[in-house]
């Protein structure tokens, strides 16, 4: 384990150094319309003193992660000012591009043409276009940091079902996921998404994991406002990925466990039911559905705690199944085959990578969809299976959501009129 975790820093560090070196390039690319647009002497020191003070604090974090032992937040840090720095110099060298193709094309052609073999000046024109495309993405991504990943916003969905339970007709489930409380920095923000879901009065609240990033220490101040979530008929949680320290390196094996007791003594005291590879019911005039919770679950390299198999033991054949997986990947790998009909699953996981362009009923698309095809809203089956996978709660790495606001679900579920 403890070279797995070596290798995977190691890795880790490869790439944030890739990052930089591509980042100076895009630089030195950028630079050239900044310098035809801005003509002041100050320009090359502003510019260059800017990259400069970016790569010192990189090289300053990169140097602590190498530890094993860096504050999650200052990781955030390095990613959102890399973002911010890159993607709209990334955008500002499209037209630089295309204006050098045709320079090229021009200088070539005198060269072949026996004319005076001089190459073009850059016209400020594409300068100023490439500068002005370059303020959209920097202002949405200066948003996103600022003001998105606070912006909770409640989704709600009815969904019918032939062989729901009568009284369980107009059943209720707030799903929140990904909380990541090792990110926060803003109590009352926090609070207010909190209080958020608590107006919703759902019946049931269910937490689909990553409770961490790394550490059981990261949920310790977040406690009391958890505790404040409210169902009617309970809250219940699982494990995500990240909430079993696997990204950490640790003094000893036995600390990674204790930090993993200690993470669900947290779910305890926040009031939630943590379901590890076991299941609930509800029951109303006589009438039940349940409630099964795996831990995380995931394709490769993603470890495979769940036991699918022992959540669902138990729970009687063609009963009504409400499912808690974190990844949604399991729901096509094992869930939606199961001999036992598992009718929705709730899931998280993705972030929707938090970036991301969606208009409802128009479009809905995120670079993570190459990644996990199911990574936000629902996903029905033909024979009445649901997937429901959330934007998530919280945030990671990157301090910010730029179009993929961070979700609470609202859940009805009503019996399908045959």
């Amino acid at each position: 384990m403890a070279l797995l975790l070596s290798i995977h820093s190691d890795i880790m560090i490869f790439r944030i150094l890739f990052t930089l070196g591509f980042v100076l390039v895009i630089d030195i690319y950028a630079y050239q319309a900044f310098k035809t647009v801005f003509r002041s002497t100050a320009t090359p020191w502003i510019y260059w003193g800017v990259t400069l003070v970016y790569l010192i604090l990189s090289i300053v974090i990169s140097l602590l992660m190498s530890s094993g032992k860096v504050d999650y937040k200052y990781v955030g840090l390095l990613v959102g000012a890399s973002i911010l720095i890159a993607v709209p110099k990334i955008v500002a060298i499209i037209p630089l591009l295309l204006e050098d193709v045709s320079r090229l094309s021009q200088f070539l052609f005198r060269i072949f043409t026996v004319q005076p073999n001089v190459l073009p000046e850059r016209r400020v024109f594409i300068s100023q276009l490439a500068l002005g495309l370059a303020v959209i993405p920097f202002l949405g991504i200066l948003d996103g940091i600022w003001k998105g990943r606070y912006r909770y916003r409640v989704i709600s969905h009815t969904l019918e079902f032939e062989d729901l339970p009568e009284a369980f007709d107009g059943f209720t489930i707030a799903q929140i996921s990904d909380i990541h409380s090792g990110s926060f920095d803003n109590k009352d923000k926090v609070e207010y998404g909190v209080n958020m879901v608590n107006e919703l009065g759902a019946d049931a609240v269910m937490f689909t994991g990553d409770m961490v990033n790394n550490l059981a220490s990261e949920a310790e101040p977040w406690i009391d406002t958890f505790k404040k979530l409210t169902g009617k008929n309970g809250v219940f949680s699982i494990l995500g990925n990240h909430d079993y320290g696997d990204y950490w390196r640790f003094p000893t094996a036995q600390d990674k466990v204790d930090n993993l007791n200690r993470l669900k003594e947290i779910h305890q005291e926040m009031g939630m039911d943590l379901l590890l590879n076991e299941s609930r019911f509800f029951e109303r005039n006589g009438q039940r559905i349940y409630l099964a919770g795996v831990e995380n679950w995931g394709l490769p390299p993603f470890p495979q705690y769940g036991d699918l198999e022992t959540a669902l033991t138990g729970i009687p054949e063609d009963s009504f199944t409400v499912m808690l997986s974190h990844d949604p990947s399991h729901f096509d790998a094992e869930i939606k085959q199961h001999h036992k009909k598992v009718h929705l699953t709730l899931s998280g996981h993705t972030h929707g990578m938090q970036f991301g362009i969606e208009i409802p009923g128009w479009i809905k698309w995120s670079p993570v969809k190459f990644k996990y095809p199911k990574w936000a809203g629902l996903y029905p089956e033909l024979d009445g299976q649901v997937l429901h996978v959330n934007r998530g709660f919280g945030f990671l790495a990157f301090p910010g959501r730029v179009g993929i606001w961070p979700e609470i679900t609202h859940l009805t579920l009503r019996k399908k009129s045959v």
